[in-house]
């Protein structure tokens, strides 16, 4: 054990083209670069023995799982599945290095998607903190194996600073460690144990279609409120459902987001968006919470009877509100959905999850009502 009282492992790595022949073959993206062909000494560290933001539950059946053990049986089985997915997490760490590895097992074989890439899907995404205390990106794995053994970023600038790994959005990862040159300082940096914001929603929330895990909104906004969060976005499945609700009402959060709306109908939403406040209100009764309105496909004005299905839906999530208010449920905040990918028609991949560009309208629609929702906590 090392004097930070985490286990260290070094390894004589031979990198060829800047990837480490771990029995991995090089990847394109740094056989491209110009790095190190010498032999290096690496020093490893295990991210479980440091730790992850974005888990709500600490018995997970899998180390990097987003929801507890015992959601096994108890979720629909497309739910405990997604759940496998590590979205939302990331580890901190400090080091002077000039170089940073990782190596890391994927949960799925599938690597990407047919419209998200696989930089987004089963990458890891590197921030750093720069001399103004801001997060700045810094480098992304482009992962064409399910066991990738990689540098992350060589040839730094000079220095000890902080840095930030975001965990795969659409894989998940059974074992990850983190790798500096040989020598050169790494302190682990535990979990913050601020309250986190919990976002529990759809695809979108979960992070599609995001080009980097970082990119996600609620990532975005992780580091704009500069607050743990919590990703409990079920991709095609974040349905207020029962089961659900109880889960959510057992962690303890700063606030709750709830958005549903682009995987129900209006019909849906009248039965469970109240029955979904008032469970998490037995066990949070002063907790803001935040309900949201589905965004509008982009091409919507194209296509009328999508158009009336947002209509629809928004109807009864302002009626389910309406209700909540006149029963008497306390810090209740509501966004509505029209302008959350903006209104030129660019900020989607496919009318309905949002690219780069849609995730930050996403994070500026969302960033005011948060700050308004922090200040009642």
């Amino acid at each position: 054990m090392t004097k930070q009282g985490y286990s260290r492992r070094k390894f004589t790595t031979q990198l060829l083209g800047g990837v480490a022949t771990m029995g991995i073959a090089p990847t394109t993206i740094f056989a491209q670069q110009n790095v190190s062909k010498s032999a290096a000494e690496i020093d490893w560290y295990d991210v479980k023995q440091i730790g992850v933001e974005g888990k709500g539950w600490k018995n997970t059946k899998r180390y990097f799982d987003r929801l507890s053990a015992k959601a096994e049986g108890i979720v629909r089985e497309k739910v405990w599945n997604l759940s496998r997915h590590s979205a939302g997490m990331c580890m901190r760490f400090e080091t002077n290095s000039p170089n940073i590895y990782v190596r890391y097992n994927l949960y799925l074989s599938r690597l990407s998607m047919s419209h998200m890439p696989a930089t987004g899907v089963s990458g890891l995404d590197l921030y750093a903190k720069n001399a103004e205390g801001n997060d700045r990106w810094v480098a992304v794995v482009r992962p064409d194996n399910k066991q990738m053994n990689t540098p992350l970023a060589e040839n730094l600038r000079s220095g000890k600073r902080q840095y930030t790994i975001y965990l795969p959005l659409y894989n998940g990862v059974d074992d990850f460690e983190v790798g500096v040159s040989s020598g050169q300082t790494f302190t682990p940096i535990a979990p913050r144990k601020e309250k986190p914001l919990l976002f529990y929603g759809t695809s979108i929330m979960h992070g599609a279609c995001a080009s980097r895990p970082g990119m996600a909104f609620p990532a975005i906004l992780g580091r704009r409120l500069n607050r743990p969060t919590i990703n409990l976005g079920f991709s095609g499945n974040g349905r207020m459902e029962a089961e659900v609700a109880d889960l959510l009402a057992e962690v303890d959060p700063c606030a709750y987001v709830i958005d549903c709306l682009p995987n129900m109908d209006n019909k849906t939403v009248s039965e469970r968006a109240v029955p979904l406040v008032k469970r998490i209100r037995q066990t949070h009764p002063e907790t803001p919470l935040l309900l949201v309105e589905d965004r509008s496909y982009t091409n919507s004005q194209f296509f009328p009877q999508r158009m009336a299905h947002h209509l629809d839906s928004r109807k009864a999530l302002r009626a389910a509100y309406a209700t909540l208010k006149a029963d008497g449920v306390k810090n209740l905040f509501y966004l509505n959905g029209e302008g959350l990918l903006g209104t030129d028609g660019e900020g989607a991949t496919d009318g309905s999850h949002p690219n780069d560009l849609g995730m930050m309208r996403y994070a500026d629609a969302y960033e005011p009502v948060l700050r308004a929702m922090l200040k009642y906590y």
